[in-house]
C-alpha cells in the first residue's frame, strides 16, 4: 500500500515541507493549524493510516469529507506544504512510520524540510529561560545556508542542548547519541537521528519549551518563528485561528446541542 495519496495535480518538487511532531502540549500541531488557516492552505493529499491510532473528524469551514490521522496541505503559488497529524503513531509502528515519512520527504524532492516539536519546560536550564525557541541541525543534513531555511541565521535562535540526560545513570556522554535528548519530544529525536547518510534535503528542527495548558500563545509564537525562518511572513497579512478552535478547545463553550 502506498504511504502517500496525492490529489490530482499535486506538485511537491522544490517546495518546503513543514512536519509537526506529536509532542508536549501539541504545540507543533497547533502552530501548523495557524499556518494552514493564515496561508489559506487546502488539503492536497492524505497518508495511509495504518501507523496511527485510528481517528476521523469533520473538516474546517463545513468542507465535505472527513479528516484523517495525517494529511498534507498546500496551494498553488505558495512554496510551502504542511503536514497535519491528528493522532499519535502506534508504539508498534514507530520504525515503520519513521522510514515511510523520511522516504516520502526524500522522494518528493523538497527544497527543504522543517520539523516542529515541543519540549517539556520543567527541566530547562537557567540559560534556556532567556528564550523559548531553539533549533537542531540534525546529523547528515546538508547546510541550510543556501536554502529556503537561510532565514534561520538572521534570527536570535540558539542551538538546542538537552537540559537533562536521557540516561542519567550513565556517565558516558556518547551514549546519548548525536541528537540531544528532547524531554516530551515524542518521535522528534528518532526522526532526526534517522536521516540517512547522503540525505540531500536541508533540514532543521524548531523546538519550543512549553508546559501543558492553554497553548494558543505558544503555538502562535512557534508559527511566527517558522514563517520568519522560511521568510514567508510577508505572505501572511493577518494570523488566523481555524474555526475549530472555537469549539471546545482550552475551555471554549461546547455546542450545547451535543447534550440533547
Amino acid at each position: 500500500m502506498a504511504f502517500f495519496h496525492p490529489a490530482a495535480g499535486t506538485k511537491l518538487t522544490g517546495k518546503t515541507c513543514i512536519v509537526p511532531v506529536v509532542s508536549t502540549a501539541n504545540v507543533s500541531q497547533l502552530a501548523v493549524d495557524l499556518l494552514i488557516a493564515s496561508l489559506a492552505l487546502k488539503q492536497i493529499g492524505v497518508f495511509a493510516g495504518k501507523c496511527f491510532v485510528p481517528v476521523v473528524g469533520g473538516r474546517e469551514e463545513g468542507e465535505e469529507g472527513i479528516t484523517t490521522p495525517l494529511e498534507l496541505y498546500g496551494k498553488d503559488g505558495v512554496d510551502i506544504v504542511v503536514l497535519q497529524q491528528r493522532s499519535p503513531v502506534l508504539k508498534s509502528a514507530k520504525d515503520e512510520y519513521t522510514e515511510a515519512l523520511l522516504g516520502f520527504i526524500q522522494t518528493s524532492e523538497f527544497a527543504s524540510c522543517v520539523f516542529l516539536g515541543g519540549v517539556e519546560m520543567s527541566n530547562r536550564t537557567d540559560a534556556q529561560m532567556m528564550a523559548p525557541t531553539y533549533y537542531i541541525h540534525p546529523p547528515n543534513a546538508p547546510s541550510a545556508a543556501s536554502s529556503p531555511l537561510s532565514g534561520l541565521s538572521q534570527l536570535p535562535i540558539a542551538a538546542y542542548t538537552s537540559p537533562v540526560m536521557q540516561h542519567p545513570e550513565s556517565t558516558a556522554a556518547k551514549s546519548e547519541g548525536p541528537v540531544p535528548f528532547i524531554p516530551g519530544g515524542g518521535l522528534t529525536r528518532r526522526l532526526l537521528s534517522s536521516l540517512p547518510v547522503g540525505w540531500s534535503i536541508p533540514t532543521v528542527c524548531l523546538l519550543q519549551f512549553v508546559v501543558e495548558g492553554d497553548n494558543r500563545g505558544d503555538a502562535h509564537m512557534l508559527a511566527v518563528v517558522t514563517a520568519k525562518v522560511l521568510q514567508a511572513d510577508q505572505l501572511i497579512q493577518e494570523w488566523k485561528q481555524p474555526s475549530s478552535w472555537n469549539h471546545g478547545l482550552f475551555g471554549a463553550v461546547h455546542d450545547q446541542t451535543l447534550y440533547g
